[in-house]
């Protein structure tokens, strides 16, 4: 399966926000939408960082409640790891295993394109797991 055919199912929505956001107005809007991550955006939608709950926690864990002031870009991961609609699940398991990291904004000629979590990447191993089984079952029913 690739990341195009999870991205079929899931949508390409993204939840983004500016670099020079505050990190208060990422944590809220982090709440609001239930998720661990926004992707930073620049200029045509090019990512430019991204902002886990993991970067949050280590910013207050180093510098304190203040740093809820400042702006993204000054507690953001600027190194992204992304991958394209090509992908298989297995190179971006590896990848976000790799990396130890639960999300991989998607581009696609430099832009961003969508957004996969480790959850919907389990959600796609099961479901070719449960679709190989029944195949199995089938083989064997009418061997």
């Amino acid at each position: 399966m690739t990341v195009k055919a999870i991205l079929s199912r899931k949508g390409t929505d993204v939840v983004t926000v500016e670099p020079k956001a505050s990190l208060t107005e990422a944590v809220k809007l982090l709440t609001a939408r239930r998720i661990g991550a926004v992707v930073v955006t620049g200029a045509d939608r090019r990512v430019v960082g991204i902002l886990s709950e993991r970067d949050i926690v280590r910013a207050v864990g180093e510098r304190g409640p203040k740093v809820l002031d400042e702006p993204v870009d000054s507690v953001m991961t600027r190194r992204v790891v992304t991958c394209a609609e090509a992908d298989t699940v297995a190179e971006i398991m590896e990848r976000m295993t790799a990396g130890k990291f639960r999300h991989l904004p998607v581009t696609e000629n430099g832009r961003l394109a969508g957004i996969i979590s480790i959850g919907d990447v389990v959600k796609s191993r099961l479901e070719e797991i449960q679709r190989e089984s029944e195949a199995l079952k089938e083989y064997i029913l009418t061997a």
